[in-house]
């Protein structure tokens, strides 16, 4: 009965006229996505390869000069473009491409692709991720709604009763009839996504077990609203009836609790203006010691610290230059002050995270949009992990120039110049991104939401529908 029940809804639906147009619609956007995200993955890594390679350049030939000088001088750590960002592209275009790497700073990715948009942005683009999760929830709602309304409306409920079939195999049979063409449709998306992702030059580690999960996530997103499509379906008396509130569902679920939740996270944990930020951070730099000023309390206490272990009576008799010393110390000292200051930044988005997960009881869409990012490379989590990797290779790469100018020249000699070829034992920036082992168990929570929104959809479809 259920493959009787399963062919004859098929073909009802291949008999709609408005089911295939939407069908073709929604493939065509996919293909349109699809391949407009390709070209810009395509572009971005030209690009990204351009300036890698153009930036090491002028580190590497800027001449013989003080190193204090080329830390101020600086480099760049540019962020890669992911493979899997081909199919969600997450907060990548607002969170900016670079970070400019200094002495006596740490600042903030800049070059975002949001700040060189037009107006026309705010109308959002066309890409794989908002037809994944905005477009195929509202197909499987046009496809679905009348799923049983039609049977008390055309009179089938009555014959169906009589020939006394299991409201198990009924719904069953209903369910994969629905489900089947919205696997095919993302299942062959993900296959092409994967084939012109595996025979790409990418600047990131591609794998099929990462995208299989990310498909896994969707299909089970589908599952839910496929379960709450019929419910209503079942509840409902008509099929106009079923359809509004069909409708309903989908933007509160898609539009409104995500916004809902954005705004009582930011209201409840809010970060701090960029003002008060950098007001923040140059209040606690002048209470320690600045590399700059010898003249200062701190600088005077660690010239007399260093004076005593080193059992000399003047800097000139240190066996290496204080004046690199002292440098290296401050930036020590400015490097915690930028960790407890963006550490609370952390602490803020942890917070705001845990409002998100509190009201994914709200919607399907936050678990499943936040599961999507975070595989994709594409969320906050890794941008916050890419900052960090940077901040790591800055402070490192100052205390390389430091030390080099501490050990190599005589105190107050600050004419002093390093080879030309020194500032290619630097070692180049390499950034990682989180493996899936560690995504996944970073959004356990959100594995567990998205678990039990399908296990709640499935026991209310199948516990309370029955043929009456």
């Amino acid at each position: 009965m259920i493959s009787k029940t399963f062919s004859k809804e098929t073909k009802e639906l291949l008999r709609e006229g408005r089911v295939l147009i939407s069908l073709i619609i929604v493939i065509l956007l996919l293909a349109v996505a699809v391949f407009i995200s390709a070209r810009q993955y395509q572009n971005i890594n030209e690009q990204y390869k351009v300036a890698q390679q153009t930036e090491r350049a002028n580190w590497d030939n800027q001449g013989a000069k003080n190193p204090h000088s080329a830390a101020h001088y600086g480099t760049y750590a540019f962020k890669p473009k992911y493979p899997l960002s081909l199919l969600d592209q997450g907060v990548d275009k607002y969170t900016g491409t670079s970070i400019f790497l200094e002495a006596h700073a740490r600042n903030e990715a800049q070059f975002s692709a949001a700040a060189d948009q037009t107006g026309l942005a705010r109308f959002g683009d066309l890409t794989p991720d908002f037809i994944l999760l905005f477009i195929i929830p509202l197909l499987i709602i046009l496809l679905g709604f009348n799923t049983f309304t039609k049977e008390r409306e055309m009179g089938t409920l009555t014959l169906l009763k009589s020939q006394g079939i299991s409201s198990f195999r009924w719904i069953w049979g209903k369910w994969l009839a629905l489900f089947t063409p919205i696997f095919s449709i993302t299942f062959v998306l993900f296959l092409i996504a994967g084939l012109v992702l595996s025979n790409l030059k990418d600047f990131g580690v591609f794998n099929w077990s990462t995208l299989v999960t990310m498909f896994l996530v969707y299909m089970v997103f589908y599952a839910v609203f496929i379960n709450m499509v019929l419910l209503i379906s079942a509840k409902a008396k008509k099929s106009g009836i079923a359809l509004v509130i069909g409708l309903s569902v989908w933007i509160i679920a898609c539009l409104v609790a995500p916004k809902m939740a954005t705004n009582f996270a930011q209201a409840r944990h809010p970060y701090p203006t960029a003002q008060e930020f950098a007001e923040a951070v140059q209040m606690d730099k002048e209470k320690g010691l600045d590399g700059h000023n010898p003249w200062g309390e701190e600088a005077q206490q660690l010239e007399r610290e260093v004076l005593a272990e080193y059992g000399v009576d003047s800097l000139s008799q240190l066996p290496f230059n204080f004046d690199g010393y002292i440098m290296q110390k401050g930036e020590e000292h400015q490097a915690e002050v930028y960790f407890k200051h963006y550490n609370h930044l952390k602490t803020q988005y942890g917070k705001q995270t845990q409002v998100y997960q509190t009201l994914a009881v709200m919607s399907p869409f936050l678990p499943t949009r936040f599961l999507s990012m975070s595989l994709a490379n594409t969320d906050y989590g890794t941008h916050w992990h890419f900052n960090d990797a940077a901040e790591k290779y800055r402070i490192a790469a100052q205390k390389l120039l430091n030390d080099h100018f501490a050990e190599n020249s005589e105190y107050g000699d600050w004419d002093w110049k390093a080879d030309a070829n020194y500032w290619q034992e630097l070692p180049s920036f390499e950034y990682e991104p989180p493996s899936l082992s560690s995504t996944l168990s970073k959004n356990t929570s959100n594995v567990v939401l998205l678990g039990g929104w399908l296990v709640l959809s499935f026991g209310m479809l199948f516990l309370t529908v029955k043929i009456k």
